[in-house]
């Protein structure tokens, strides 16, 4: 899991980083982040699986490869999560579809 594991550990340097300049912003994203992203009426599988659709349709190379990860960790198969990602390209559109195969390469890079 080169790619997937490198990003992941490059990400949270850098965000550590940021905590020692910013972390006010920083704290009040993350709470943000943790009180909307924990289980609720919608489960965290749910809620991972949509932000990965949105980050297809967006276009975020970083929000599919996090969201592809924390989806799967939230016991989305792999079916489920190229369906998710499949709603994000119709949502998106063409430009969308092109994040496909960075949805697969996380998908099989996680699967070893």
């Amino acid at each position: 899991m080169g790619d997937i594991n490198q990003f992941m550990e490059e990400y949270r340097s850098a965000l550590r980083a940021l905590k020692e300049e910013v972390p006010a912003s920083l704290g009040a994203f993350n709470s943000f982040y943790q009180q909307v992203m924990q289980e609720g009426v919608l489960d965290v599988k749910t809620k991972e699986l949509i932000a990965l659709a949105v980050g297809v349709a967006i276009h975020c190379e970083n929000c599919v490869l996090l969201h592809t990860r924390a989806a799967q960790k939230a016991g989305a198969s792999r079916e489920e999560i190229l369906e998710a990602a499949f709603v994000g390209v119709v949502m998106g559109g063409g430009p969308a579809f092109t994040f496909l195969p960075v949805v697969k390469r996380t998908l099989d890079e996680l699967g070893k």
